[in-house]
């Protein structure tokens, strides 16, 4: 009898490695649930890459008429409305991490322990990418443009290698009185009082922010720190924690969407959900200080960022490359998970698209 195996570094091992990472990466990552292909996902991923050569692509936005139209007895030739675009452009790069680990069968650390190090090596690399690309997505949708400075914690591959951009007027508010991240106090805290406000906010003028649609019903997102889901919870006013719970079984039907998945329930149209990623404020008089003890939760819309993947034949339909690497006479293994990849924040006309952010005073557990 015969059994059919894959070895370290065979050929198709790689590529379904590649593929379980990818598989992983995407059934478990709270961001992927945001992607898709189409214009009403919050994260729209751009397939221009993997058509053409280029690691940058530079997409559209055509801006709503604002002509007051026609009528009886008045001349329309010669008086159309011309119509106004703004573009922006999205870069790609190279994206990785390894790990190294004792190969198996050629090492006495392999045989001290009762688990595989290649497979524990793979898993660690799938939560980094979902790690990186959480970050990297919450970072310019909070509008977190200290991270834009390189150090250990912030820089481009913190920011899906595209630059942070600045939070823009009409799509930010604060808690109480406040009118900068550093003004807020220990008072101002998360309410759903803030949803209602922002929503509104939301749907105002000719920039609009486009809800997604579930179900057929037009829905916001809105995620929370982790601070302000607890500041959210403890409040004992009427229209708290209990009329969102109670909103949310009142929608099971709904729920069926991946975007509800986790979520802590939905108030006035807008599904409530928390994410550790969620950015500090920035100081009003420096991109490049954060405001301890305070959050900017963001209220998403549609393309609220877009996405892109570069075109290889070695990552394959799953946008990732895995690589095996023997060293010291087969003793040492090192993997990698690698992508070409770019993520931004769609801003057009200096207004954010689909992002509006919500800072309040949160102050974490230590």
């Amino acid at each position: 009898m015969s059994t059919t195996t894959f070895g370290v570094g065979d050929a198709m091992a790689v590529k379904l490695w590649s593929k379980e990472v990818a598989e992983a990466e995407r059934d478990t990552s709270d961001v992927a649930r945001l992607m898709g292909e189409d214009d009403d996902s919050i994260i729209q991923v751009k397939s221009d890459f993997s058509k053409n050569a280029g690691d940058q692509i530079t997409y559209a936005l055509r801006a709503r008429l604002s002509g007051k139209g026609f009528t009886e007895g008045q001349k329309a030739q010669g008086n159309a409305e011309g119509l106004t675009f703004y573009s922006q452009a999205l870069l790609i790069n190279e994206l990785g991490q390894t790990v190294g680990v004792r190969n198996k069968g050629a090492t006495i650390d392999a045989q001290r322990i009762p688990f595989n190090l290649r497979e524990q090596g793979k898993n660690g690399l799938v939560q980094w990418w979902k790690d990186r690309k959480s970050v990297s997505f919450f970072n310019h949708v909070c509008g977190n443009t200290v991270s834009n400075t390189e150090s250990a914690t912030s820089g481009s591959v913190f920011t899906g290698l595209n630059t942070v951009l600045a939070h823009t007027s009409g799509r930010r508010l604060w808690a109480g009185t406040a009118t900068t991240d550093q003004g807020l106090t220990s008072s101002d805290v998360f309410t759903v009082a803030l949803i209602d406000k922002a929503k509104e906010l939301a749907m105002q003028g000719n920039n609009m922010i486009r809800p997604i649609t579930i179900g057929g019903q037009p829905k916001y997102v809105v995620y929370l720190d982790i601070a302000q889901v607890t500041s959210l919870r403890t409040t004992t006013t009427t229209g708290g924690w209990l009329d969102i719970t109670k909103a949310a079984m009142a929608g099971m039907e709904a729920t069926k969407s991946p975007i509800y998945t986790g979520a802590l329930g939905e108030w006035n149209g807008c599904i409530l959900r928390s994410s550790q990623d969620i950015s500090l404020g920035v100081d009003s008089t420096s991109s490049s200080t954060a405001v301890a003890n305070t959050r900017r939760a963001v209220l998403l819309g549609a393309q609220a960022a877009v996405c892109g993947y570069g075109n290889s034949n070695s990552y394959g339909p799953m946008k990732y490359r895995w690589s095996e690497e023997l060293f010291d006479h087969e003793r040492e293994l090192e993997l990698g998970a690698w992508s070409i990849w770019g993520l931004k924040k769609t801003q057009f006309n200096s207004v954010d698209f689909g992002a509006l952010t919500i800072s309040t005073y949160a102050l974490r557990q230590s």
